[in-house]
């Protein structure tokens, strides 16, 4: 599929006004995207578990308006207008346009929400943009005669892509591949795909305890990060090593072995920290909490045969990760050895998800 395969044929209904409210989860990465092209391309493919308490719900109100010239909307977090929101969202706005033709037509009251605190540290762009996408999309699908015309979830996933490249990916559950890959049939650098092939009872109802430890603003935004990988000496051989891993994590997620799947994951995330340290500029995005976190995890995992272990964002935060039958155990070593490293005690038990939902 092309970009133009999204342009809608012209609208056949006319709709005055109207509201609706969807909720949409974060997903965290195990082969992370990690540097992107033009119009938010991923340099290589990804994987990622969807999320299921970690989301954001969002209520889009619309009213037809007469001056059809510009972009109108007003956006809302938790009841408290966010005109510093705005930006984010217009830009949003003239990347869909060509796709979502209607956009200028009305007024928008966009209002949201997250299960988690917006000073969490915990990105929220993934679960916003796909809540907002879906919205839209509900507009859009008033307006058509056919619904056979769109499929609404690819295309969903398409125009969340463009608010925040790894939205793509938090539409579906429970695993989600983002990026044209051999391996994946259907895969595409345009929107996510729900993961086509087996997975093994070790990886159902996974479970995932983020570990808040800095919920500070970013020490780099995503987009830098990702621009920085634009002339990264090592840029070539870890694009190679990410389409490699997700190869083999297709073997992995089949059979069931953990102790290769914590290999395949940890890797992953340290590397996607080593690329930020060798760019140019370089950044540290751990702090030395996080460390002592890894090395508590690692200490456990070796003295007991757990098959816990972490994962990271481009920041300071550890998602733990961990089958559902270790949950008591697990839970047990968080709370009496790893809390103590997060701010103000903090940290969110969540699990695999399955995707948006229309509320």
């Amino acid at each position: 599929m092309t970009e133009t395969d999204f342009i809608p044929k012209p609208y056949s209904k006319h709709i005055k006004s109207g509201d609706f409210k969807w909720s949409s989860p974060s997903n965290i990465a195990l082969v992370k995207y990690w540097g992107k092209k033009k119009d938010q391309i991923p340099e290589n493919p990804s994987i990622s578990f969807t999320l299921d308490y970690c989301k954001t719900t969002t209520k889009l109100s619309f009213s037809e308006k007469e001056n059809k010239a510009d972009f109108s909307f007003d956006v809302f977090l938790d009841n408290e207008k966010k005109d510093d929101f705005k930006p984010k969202i217009e830009t949003f706005f003239k990347r869909v346009e060509r796709y979502l033709p209607f956009l200028k037509n009305y007024h928008f009251k966009i209002e949201t929400s997250n299960s988690f605190p917006h000073s969490s540290g915990i990105a929220s762009s993934a679960s916003g943009m796909s809540a907002l996408a879906l919205c839209l999309m509900s507009i859009e699908k008033e307006l058509v005669h056919d619904d056979l015309e769109i499929n609404f979830t690819q295309k969903a996933s398409f125009l969340a892509r463009l608010g925040s490249g790894s939205a793509c990916r938090s539409l579906e559950g429970d695993l989600v591949v983002w990026g044209e890959h051999v391996d994946v049939y259907g895969s595409s650098d345009l929107f996510g795909v729900k993961y086509p092939f087996e997975v093994h009872e070790n990886f159902k109802n996974y479970q995932d305890t983020i570990l808040l430890v800095d919920k500070g603003e970013k020490q780099v935004s995503s987009t830098v990060g990702h621009n920085l990988m634009h002339g990264h000496p090592f840029a070539g051989q870890r694009f190679e090593q990410a389409n490699k891993n997700l190869t083999d994590i297709k073997s992995i997620l089949k059979s069931g072995d953990l102790d290769a799947f914590i290999g395949l994951v940890e890797s992953e995330a340290l590397t996607l920290h080593a690329m930020m340290m060798t760019s140019m500029p370089y950044f540290i995005l751990m702090k030395p909490n996080t460390l002592q976190i890894i090395n508590k995890i690692w200490a456990f995992r070796e003295s007991t045969g757990s098959k816990v272990c972490f994962t990271l964002d481009a920041g300071a935060n550890v998602h733990v990760l961990y089958p559902e039958n270790e949950a008591g155990s697990v839970l047990k070593f968080i709370k009496s050895e790893l809390v103590t490293f997060c701010q103000k005690g903090e940290y969110i038990n969540d699990k695999v998800g399955f995707g948006a939902k229309l509320l």
